[in-house]
């Protein structure tokens, strides 16, 4: 029975296209009778008989059965054009979808379900057409081929120990780069005797590491990665082959899983120094700091087969898992701009992953979409889920809601590569094609590496309470190297006495190495800082003073007109062409300098000196509150100018942008950058300052700690708008409590200025002094264009950073008989409110500085008052928010033994801040009220 006979099917449609293709290209090619039948439906469509645009055919519209040619007539050619459309298709299925017919579970407990798009039948092909020739037209690197070779190829390709998800993306150039490259080698990695016996060996390397430990330190927690030991072949072979792309640096992330055997085994921290850590020799001096020995860093360097160095940088990494992601990304980046590798050819970053952690955890998002945005472009990172197919005791049904961990990874054009952990040489193809890969479109790529956990979440956890079978068919298991060692003797390649005397010599070389970790005089290497970092420090603020560098008022003044100049030709909005005139009226001393052109010459100032400068945010390009306008638009043309560019001909490197709408992502990026920027001003700014709290990990576990875990120094700089006007919980405040909470041997600074002049000296102060600590600004909203929050050329020309500012209105200090101590906007309220009154007894001063505070600097503000004055500390926060707590545990009632010290606050709240205007200004009332009530 023909397919002429009957209605269209599914089937046939996509004969009938090619047949009607063949006719558009040229009519002479079809019968007749396919003549006749698309001239009459053209004719009865009312298209021009010309007409050269194909129409939609569907089953059951168009087609007339008795229009249609007889079976009888169709020709030879049009049989063929129909096998060769049904093979196409079979062939494009097994691109898709043949991922699902893999063999990726090294236990076998999850064997692929039947797919019928991938049976030659689902396509009308049987067991006859088999043997049957056809050219593979869309197989570039086969000719003419039958049926039975091409699905050969195929399986072989696409559905033995390497399942390939890249169908979805876009590029036709990329997919057939990928199709080409696969197919041409069947996903098989031509494989020397040589390759083989480094695979064997680091195979090796990393099963005896992990035996060791758990022998020598029985019930430790190592967080072994037995299992998925394939990890570090894997490795060694992006090393290798890296450096033959040229890449200089790797940034490597990962939790803590296999972290040790990393370090040991590609990262090149020696072994008894890992020992050392075990042995834990030194309690007391570890007392209250320090980490554990699996979220460690390191960094050396590396020589590669191919002769060229490699600079290995494993980064720290608390428990948080993937929020590391963000922070390597960042490192990386800094490192390229110092170099300035502008095509990002120069280093690579490696993301190791556990599979419930890539499904599970938002921050993976984030960290993808950074991937291809212009501010955080590294040149494509190599993404490696070590996947041991639970989290925890979480079995991946009850974790994720797609089949993959790694389909979160389908947002990117980009491919994934699922492969069995247990065929090291699949691994070694997955490893060569995503990099040379990545060298070729400088885009991410994912492996999703198949395993499994040998043991527990840890060394003293029982995994069969949860997963009893599972458990039981893993202890019955092989090691992987077992399983390649059998098959490399089967190739003949080795011997079995080669094999062992790996085995005796890595051995041998651990129980030296656990030797001399146990001698007494044995001194660790540690993790130095690096050579950037050698001229600046951490440590205590009392050590290092602040600096005096002051700028002339006529250099402010040229830099201010520099920063007013366009391009010729570039037209900007009529509103910002005003705004630059009066830029240029501050430039001249007509008018005094606002937030933002405080701000705008500190960063000036800054570039100047050659000092690399970074700011990206949500909006930071013009600012939330319209007021920055870093950047600048042609209404005509759309083009973009930024004027912090061109302050000097030999300046620092500018990048102020926009970022996409994450924090945590963001965030940890620009943190990574900063541990590799030391000498420049990074900056990162919240829309407003209470979406921090969407970055808290970051906070927490790296930006507050890193120094007295890790001894890893950042000047990160966290601009966060805050402050009480009426505009809700959530966009009043920045939660400084919380910073405040956090503060502790002086590993931050918190500040919050309240005059453009403070502003500019605190950001060229975090440049200028070599003390690194991450500085938390809490920036003002209402005070951008506050008639009273202005500064001169001449305050910013001179002085410095000032932790207390005095009240210069109060003529006489010994009038005083109360003082209030303040922070922030409110400020400005209490001294409107005391002029109304008529208080010139009542001193209003701010604190500027909220951590580090000492209590020498509070004692020298205060020292014009007499003894027994009452301080009142004053806040626009519920009393359980602000400062006030942190200052009751740190002063007392009574302040420095010399002053009666109370506070007024809003009542506590488990909110911030009301969401009524109304109710807003009367509680702004009573709070200026109880400000000026007399004290007892």
């Amino acid at each position: 029975m023909s397919v002429f006979d009957a209605q269209p099917t599914a089937q046939s449609l996509p004969f009938v296209e090619s047949v009607y293709a063949e006719y558009l290209r040229d009519p002479q090619s079809v019968s007749s009778e396919w003549r006749d039948y698309f001239t009459a439906l053209e004719v009865e469509i009312e298209r021009p008989a010309g007409w050269r645009s194909r129409p939609t055919f569907q089953t059951g519209s168009l087609f007339r059965p008795a229009s249609l040619p007889a079976a009888g007539t169709v020709s030879r050619a049009d049989e063929a054009a129909s096998f060769q459309d049904r093979v196409d298709q079979l062939i494009r299925a097994y691109r898709v979808r043949g991922h699902l017919l893999s063999r990726l579970d090294p236990l076998g407990f999850r064997e692929p379900d039947p797919v019928p798009e991938l049976d030659p039948a689902h396509y009308d092909l049987s067991d006859v057409d088999f043997d049957r020739p056809i050219s593979c037209r869309t197989i570039r690197a086969v000719g003419r081929a039958t049926l039975r070779d091409i699905l050969e190829r195929l399986r072989n390709t696409y559905c033995r120990s390497i399942g390939v998800q890249f169908m979805h993306i876009d590029d036709l150039d990329v997919k057939n780069w990928l199709q080409d490259r696969m197919e041409s080698t069947q996903n098989r990695l031509a494989i020397s005797r040589e390759e083989q016996r480094r695979i064997l060996t680091k195979l090796t390397d990393a099963t005896i590491f992990e035996e060791f430990i758990r022998k020598k330190y029985l019930g430790a927690k190592s967080f072994s990665l037995e299992g998925a030991e394939s990890l570090i072949p894997l490795l060694d072979l992006a090393v290798e082959r890296s450096a033959e792309h040229g890449i200089e640096e790797i940034v490597v992330g990962m939790a803590h899983r296999g972290r040790l055997n990393v370090l040991a085994n590609i990262i090149g921290k020696s072994p008894r120094e890992i020992f050392h850590e075990f042995e834990d020799p030194a309690q007391v001096a570890k007392m209250g700091t320090g980490d554990v020995k699996y979220h460690l860093g390191y960094s050396g360097d590396r020589a590669t087969a191919s002769g060229r160095d490699v600079h290995l940088s494993l980064c720290f990494n608390p428990s948080h898992l993937e929020f590391v992601n963000p922070v390597a990304l960042g490192r990386l980046r800094a490192k390229q701009d110092r170099f300035g590798d502008r095509e990002h050819q120069r280093g690579l970053v490696i993301l190791i992953h556990g599979d419930a952690a890539f499904a599970g955890e938002g921050i993976i998002q984030e960290t993808l979409n950074l991937s291809e945005l212009d501010a955080y472009r590294t040149g494509g990172t190599l993404h490696v889920v070590v996947n041991n197919q639970i989290g925890f005791t979480t079995p991946p049904e009850q974790g994720r809601s797609c089949r993959y961990a790694t389909d979160v990874a389908k947002m990117l054009q980009i491919p994934i590569f699922h492969v069995n952990g247990e065929d090291p040489e699949a691994v070694a193809q997955v490893v060569k094609l995503s990099l040379d890969f990545r060298q070729t479109f400088g885009r991410d790529v994912v492996i999703d590496m198949y395993g499994y956990r040998r043991h527990g979440h840890n060394e003293g956890d029982e995994p069969a309470f949860t997963q009893p079978q599972l458990y039981e068919a893993i202890r019955q298991r092989k090691t992987v190297r077992e399983g390649y060692l059998g098959h490399l003797l089967q190739l003949g390649g080795l011997t079995s006495d080669t094999a062992d005397e790996i085995v005796v010599r890595r051995r041998e070389e651990l129980e030296q190495d656990l030797s001399a970790a146990r001698e007494p005089e044995f001194t660790p290497r540690g993790d130095p800082l690096a050579l950037t970092w050698e001229s600046y420090l951490g440590g205590l603020d009392r050590d290092v003073p602040d600096p005096e560098a002051p700028e002339t008022i006529e250099r402010l003044s040229e830099l201010m007109m520099q920063l007013t100049r366009v391009p010729e030709g570039f037209t900007p909005h009529p509103k910002i062409e005003r705004w630059l005139g009066l830029r240029r009226q501050m430039a001249m001393g007509e008018e005094t300098l606002d937030w933002a052109a405080a701000e705008a010459l500190a960063f000036a100032t800054i570039v100047a000196a050659g000092r690399r400068l970074r700011m990206t945010g949500q909006d930071s390009e013009r600012g939330t509150f319209s007021h920055r306008h870093a950047v600048l638009h042609d209404v005509k043309t759309g083009e973009t100018y930024l004027s912090l560019g061109q302050v000097a001909t030999d300046q620092g490197e500018v990048l102020i942008r926009n970022s996409p709408l994450s924090e945590a992502g963001v965030a940890g990026f620009e943190y990574g950058y900063s541990l590799e920027c030391p000498d420049g001003l990074v900056l990162w700014e919240a829309q407003f300052g209470d979406f921090c709290n969407a970055m808290q990990v970051i906070i927490d576990q790296f930006l507050v700690s890193a120094e007295d875990k890790w001894k890893r120094l950042s000047g990160l700089v966290l601009l966060l708008p805050h402050g009480h006007e009426g505009m809700g919980p959530e966009h009043s405040a920045a939660r400084i409590e919380r910073f405040l909470t956090l503060a502790a041997e002086d590993n931050i600074q918190v500040v919050q200025p309240t005059t453009p002049a403070q502003y500019y000296h605190c950001l060229r102060r975090q440049v200028l002094r070599p003390w690194r600590k991450p500085l938390i600004v809490f920036t003002p909203k209402s005070l951008l264009r506050h008639a009273q929050v202005r500064s001169s050329l001449a305050e910013l020309a001179e002085g410095r950073f000032q932790r207390i500012l005095p009240d210069t209105l109060t003529r006489d200090p010994g009038e005083v008989r109360h003082v209030l101590l303040c922070s922030g906007k409110v400020y400005y309220d209490l001294i409107e409110q005391r002029e109304q009154l008529g208080r010139s007894d009542v001193a209003v001063l701010r604190l500027e500085q909220l951590y580090p505070l000492s209590e020498e600097v509070v004692a020298e503000a205060l020292s014009s008052y007499g003894d027994g004055t009452s301080v009142v500390w004053v806040q626009e926060e519920p009393e359980n928010m602000g400062a006030s707590r942190y200052l009751r545990v740190r002063f007392g009632e009574r302040l420095l033994g010399r002053f009666p010290m109370s506070h007024v606050c809003r009542v506590e709240s488990a909110s911030p801040a009301t969401g009524s205007a109304s109710a807003h200004r009367m509680e702004q009332e009573r709070l200026l009220e109880q400000a000026f009530q007399p004290k007892r």
